[in-house]
């Protein structure tokens, strides 16, 4: 590269001097071919191992340690940073885990001079959107597939750097909120397998007249009998979705005349990709009401619950439940409850507890399955009284609502890390003066 210099372009809003990468490392160095085992205390270290949210040893693979002569160590601190291949190259974390590791040969290793340069810091700058362009500009080569990071152009980008201890207070300010979006990843995580347990057991076990979840049939076989379904309550029916429901197909209005049948503030058109397993108030797409006059469409009331029926294994059988009247194209069947004994939002879960049944009636059809309108009138559901069903769908309501919260904090978590990194990465906000202010406001508390 002619230009020995390369200065990122990142905004230096502090005035903080601008030092090469070289100089604030020690080593950057690629790692080597591991020669794998079946076991080994060795682990080589690959792009998987290099993830958003961090380091993620699991993804390591056992290396020979007969094979331990020019390999690459990483040390605690080091930055890893990926080095091929498109949609992994660029990612960087901090190695920060006991054991031995080597790194493989798609996998920089940067170890910065812990007396100027702080790991996080560089970490950090490096997960910017601006230094990633900057890589992408100058210092990836090679085809769309083969991408491969360059070293020289890396070691001589110019980064402007803070002193020492304004880096490890940035570094410090990361940590503590990359600290709470891992914690909120984890509630959302167990809440997530908590509502799928609790979802089973309602579906199975339901709530009896004191409001508790039965025992298991194993426990209190007394209150069981068998069904279609399996065991379940003694006071429970089964039915066919034909005996609760009318099934109706929708259609798509011809895209030959979009500007008659399509419009933006028009009737909602539900397809197969707006099906969210939940309520629908928005799709992506809305007709006119000429569409409904003139095609196939129909306009279906709140309450109607969606099955998709097109798209291979990962599309048949997801749901979503109309909570505003809206027409669906030909790939999904609505089902129009028949009457006030079946709940709307009961039903909606009893179709997603028992969406691992269509892979009975759809796996003897062509190489992407589909289910058709015959397969979902046969389909079977369990019907409770009315109220146990509204308190079933209540219950699983209430853990639904929760990972909602749980969620937009995330979100919330997540916005509020990006723009205070922008604020801090370009001097733009000042560390030391953060910090203490947060300490005053935490000793006035």
């Amino acid at each position: 590269m002619s230009n020995p210099e390369l200065n990122v372009d990142i905004p230096n809003e502090a005035g903080w001097p601008t030092q090469s990468v070289d100089s604030l490392c020690s080593l950057i160095s690629r790692g080597t071919a591991p020669v794998y085992v079946e076991h080994s205390e060795v682990l080589a270290i690959g792009q998987r191992c290099v993830a958003t949210a961090g380091f993620a040893p699991d993804f390591a693979r056992p290396h020979s340690h007969r094979a331990m002569r020019n390999v690459l160590r990483p040390e605690s601190g080091d930055v890893l940073l990926n080095s091929t291949g498109t949609g992994t190259i660029g990612r960087s974390v901090v190695f920060n885990s006991p054991g031995t590791f080597i790194a493989d040969g798609h996998v920089t290793v940067l170890r910065p001079r812990v007396e100027i340069a702080d790991s996080r810091w560089l970490n950090s700058v490096l997960r910017t959107p601006l230094l990633q362009r900057h890589l992408e500009r100058f210092c990836f080569a090679g085809s769309t597939n083969q991408l491969e990071l360059s070293r020289t152009p890396l070691r001589v980008s110019r980064l402007p750097t803070p002193h020492i201890d304004e880096q490890r207070a940035i570094g410090l300010v990361i940590d503590t909120l990359d600290i709470a979006i891992l914690e909120t990843e984890a509630t959302i995580a167990k809440l997530k397998a908590v509502k799928r347990g609790l979802q089973h057991d309602l579906l199975t076990r339901g709530i009896d007249a004191n409001g508790e979840l039965r025992p298991p049939q194993d426990e209190a076989p007394h209150r069981y009998k068998k069904s279609p379904l399996g065991w379940i309550p003694k006071e429970w029916g089964v039915n066919k979705v034909a005996e609760v429901a009318e099934v109706r197909s929708g259609a798509t209005p011809s895209r030959a005349l979009a500007n008659r049948y399509f419009a933006d503030l028009g009737i909602p058109w539900v397809k197969t990709l707006d099906l969210n397993e939940g309520a629908i108030l928005e799709t992506d797409e809305r007709i006119t009401a000429t569409a409904l006059r003139e095609t196939s469409c129909s306009l279906l009331p709140e309450g109607t619950v969606l099955v998709a029926m097109y798209g291979g294994w990962e599309q048949i059988g997801r749901t979503a439940l109309l909570a505003v009247p809206a027409a669906t194209n030909q790939a999904i069947s609505s089902l129009v409850l028949r009457t006030s004994n079946t709940v709307p939002e009961f039903v909606l879960l009893a179709m997603q507890h028992g969406r691992p049944r269509w892979h009975r009636v759809a796996a003897s059809t062509r190489k992407d399955p589909n289910i058709t309108k015959a397969d979902v009138l046969a389909f079977e559901v369990p019907v409770p009284a009315p109220d146990e069903q509204t308190e079933i769908a209540l219950r699983v309501q209430a853990c639904l609502d929760r990972l909602e919260c749980e969620s937009n904090t995330l979100a919330k978590l997540c916005h509020q890390k990006a723009g205070l990194m922008d604020d801090l990465l370009t001097g733009r906000v000042r560390v030391m003066p953060l910090l203490a202010e947060a300490a005053q406001q935490k000793g006035s508390v």
